[in-house]
């Protein structure tokens, strides 16, 4: 009986101590402890458009910096190149285009089109999503009346890589939901992992919140780098010891201090939609 009474004690001071580790910080908000969310918050449209791939507006979300005191803000990567807002204008075509060092993914959000690979064609619309491969000639046109618009992903990849030979399409309409109950209530679609020709990043998903929800709380540790974009309505996001409304186009990253919790909330009567993407770990020692 002794012993037992032992392993309970021991089994509940464990306990404790990890409900502990998981328990929020109940101090107030502090300026210059606490960081600074405005920071790792953006929109594409408060960005100047710059011109790549001979015809893509680019808007920028997120640019490299650093991801524990943003020099300014957005800039906030430390893996990935840049995070994006694309348009390309109805009737445009991009140049022929082969990346070199980098990979880049996009997202298609509004409007129709058509992407060719070296063997691979696919066509355009809202929910497809794109790896287009380092070394790999591409074409991409907007061949709707409307515009073309894209969230872009761009990640370098590492020494010794070998890249896929063509590129990699996914049509989110089709993609079977992974689970639903991944922190209390994420709706998962998949996309890309490392296995599928990740270079930077581990996961490329989307994410879909049903009315009345909330994602569990939890933070992040050095070098993991996580973003959220809304894709449609407006959430409520919790980022540290604050909340900020989220509309289509913003997109947050968590600092990786392992002290800043997020998550986001629904409080409509319809679904809202986030883009996900994230990197884990360095490549050569993911299982």
């Amino acid at each position: 009986m002794k012993k037992i009474a032992l392993a309970i004690l021991a089994l509940s001071i464990l306990m404790s101590g990890t409900a502990i580790a998981q328990t929020l910080d109940g101090r107030a908000y502090t300026p210059g402890v606490d960081p600074n969310i405005d920071l790792f918050f953006a929109n594409w449209q408060d960005s100047e458009p710059f011109i790549t791939h001979g015809t893509l507006e680019e808007r920028s979300i997120f640019t490299e910096g650093d991801p524990l005191n943003p020099p300014k803000k957005g800039a906030v990567l430390s893996f990935c190149n840049r995070f994006t807002h694309a348009t390309l204008p109805a009737g445009k075509a991009i140049e022929p285009t082969n990346l070199k060092g980098e990979q880049e993914i996009i997202y298609i959000l509004s409007g129709s089109g058509k992407m060719k690979g070296r063997k691979v064609k696919t066509d355009l619309y809202p929910g497809i999503c794109v790896l287009i491969p380092a070394n790999c000639k591409f074409t991409m046109e907007s061949s709707g009346s409307d515009d073309l618009t894209m969230y872009l992903v761009s990640e370098p990849i590492p020494d010794g890589f070998k890249p896929n030979k063509d590129i990699l399409v996914r049509d989110e309409n089709a993609q079977p939901i992974v689970s639903t109950d991944v922190h209390w209530c994420h709706i998962e679609k998949g996309f890309f992992k490392t296995n599928d020709g990740l270079g930077t990043l581990e996961n490329v998903i989307t994410i879909t919140h049903a009315p009345m929800t909330i994602g569990h709380p939890h933070s992040h540790v050095e070098g993991v780098e996580e973003i959220w974009a809304e894709v449609t309505g407006t959430s409520i996001a919790f980022l540290g010891k604050q909340i900020r409304k989220q509309p289509p186009g913003t997109a947050y990253m968590i600092p990786p201090d392992g002290n800043t919790p997020h998550c986001n909330i629904n409080t409509g009567t319809s679904d809202i939609k986030l883009f996900y993407f994230a990197r884990y770990r360095d490549h050569e020692v993911r299982k």
